[in-house]
């Protein structure tokens, strides 16, 4: 997988000002050269508001939207003070530092950041999270973890266990800790905090809702308040173009085939809101030819890890998703977002149509919202004053859906021969066997 910030760095660099590098702000030489090993010299907006901060050993609460490089504004001070901190302890095995992370896809692409920002130090990291066998983690924590990274549930699974050790952890971090709250890990963070021995703290969200905040002023220490933008920024990328129009349920898959051979269409990323709709959908498209994967949680770790490579190798450039599966994915270069169903409320939408738009670049999200959805529409426009309250009606014949994507004319919603789906649903009842041949079971 490509470095998962690489791409944010290299729009960074055209526009930090270029005195400005992690050198310059006192990043040790042996991060500057794992860095530099993926062209990475200057700092993205949030890590240079953050790293002269975090390094000296501050609390932070930093604030940015998705894409922002907020991965970075941690990883690097965490492994530098990890590394080089006289403050704290000889490293001896035993974790100093746990970061926490919303979902299983997240935790997976921090540590492998941690990773590779540590390939020129002795520090070790481990990842663990639900989905995969104890047996391979308790093996990494036992061989030595300096840096442990994490979902909220096997964490404290490990340290119930007492296989996971916290009392020696300086620093510890909460990515995206309104998605935890969403999700419903604020008692398991709570019980983590109380775990650790931390001396450092800190804490990034996109959105900071009420309950983190009230969660930062009770166990932070006087934490600095890190936004990388105007607090009226608006809520959404501006190198974003959104589409919003009125679409038949019975036509949505159809449309999506057409907008799919827009020109310069490269990873797209389609929304669903449930589990059977994602598998329906991801079904639908591979009949009609388009090399799909999916991801849901109707799935099995394994196979949505499969799916997820896939994505980020460009074997498979669409991916179908759910909102709790998708959460944490972080693919560079995805210029399409689609909005299959529309979105439950207005933060739901923001968290899907930042995957595209990143970084400088150019973007496109779509939300194709039913008849039955206008309510739901009508919520996310009026509160994110997106200027879209009365929504065109358009069918995959549509003259203005062909001029407005600019797919060619003569584009139908099949593209070649159809296809599996990588991730395909489970647990699929066996076709009859063919008359005369045995069915593999046993006659009574």
């Amino acid at each position: 997988m490509p470095y998962a910030a690489e791409s944010e760095q290299r729009g960074a660099a055209r526009r930090a000002p270029k005195k400005t590098t992690f050198a310059g702000l006192g990043v040790a030489a042996e991060i500057v050269d794992a860095l530099a090993d993926h062209g990475i010299t200057h700092p993205f907006s949030i890590q240079e508001l953050t790293l002269p901060i975090a390094l000296a050993g501050r609390d932070i609460i930093g604030q940015a939207r998705t894409g922002m490089g907020k991965t970075l504004g941690f990883g690097v001070p965490v492994l530098d003070r990890i590394f080089d901190d006289a403050d704290i302890a000889e490293l001896d095995g035993t974790p100093r530092a746990l970061l926490i992370a919303p979902t299983r896809e997240l935790a997976v692409q921090v540590g492998e950041d941690i990773e590779r920002l540590a390939v020129h130090t002795p520090v070790r990291v481990a990842t663990v999270y639900g989905g995969r066998p104890y047996e391979e983690q308790l093996e990494a924590l036992e061989a030595g973890a300096d840096i442990v990274v994490g979902t909220p549930g096997r964490l404290i699974d490990l340290h119930d266990r007492g296989a996971l050790v916290l009392d020696k952890v300086a620093i510890l971090v909460l990515d995206e800790a309104d998605e935890m709250l969403d999700m419903g890990f604020l008692p398991d963070i709570e019980k983590l905090w109380s775990a650790v021995g931390a001396t450092q703290t800190m804490l990034f969200s996109a959105t900071m809702p009420g309950p983190i905040l009230s969660l930062a002023r009770s166990k932070m220490n006087k934490p600095v308040h890190i936004r990388a933008e105007s607090e009226d920024a608006s809520a959404t990328h501006a190198t974003t173009r959104q589409v919003a129009f009125l679409s038949h349920r019975m036509d949505k898959a159809e449309v999506i085939a057409r907008i799919l051979q827009s020109p310069g269409r490269e990873r797209t990323i389609i929304f669903a809101r449930t589990k059977r709709s994602a598998a329906d959908l991801a079904e639908d498209l591979a009949g009609r030819g388009f090399a799909v994967g999916a991801v849901h949680g109707n799935l099995g770790q394994v196979a949505r890890e499969k799916a997820l490579d896939a994505f980020r190798r460009g074997d498979v450039e669409i991916l179908v998703a759910t909102d709790v599966a998708a959460r944490g994915i972080d693919v560079d270069d995805v210029t399409h977002v689609i909005n299959y169903q529309t979105p439950d409320d207005p933060m739901t939408y923001v968290h899907r149509i930042g995957r595209t738009g990143r970084a400088g670049r150019t973007g496109v999200a779509v939300t194709l919202v039913g008849y039955d959805e206008a309510t739901k529409w009508s919520m996310i426009n009026t509160d994110l004053d997106l200027g879209k309250p009365n929504l065109p009606e358009w069918f995959s014949t549509s003259p203005e859906l062909q001029e407005e994507f600019g797919f060619p004319e003569s584009a139908t919603g099949h593209v070649g021969r159809p296809r599996k789906v990588l991730g395909a649903r489970p647990n699929r009842p066996s076709r009859p066997a063919a008359p005369g041949k045995r069915s593999g079971r046993k006659r009574r």
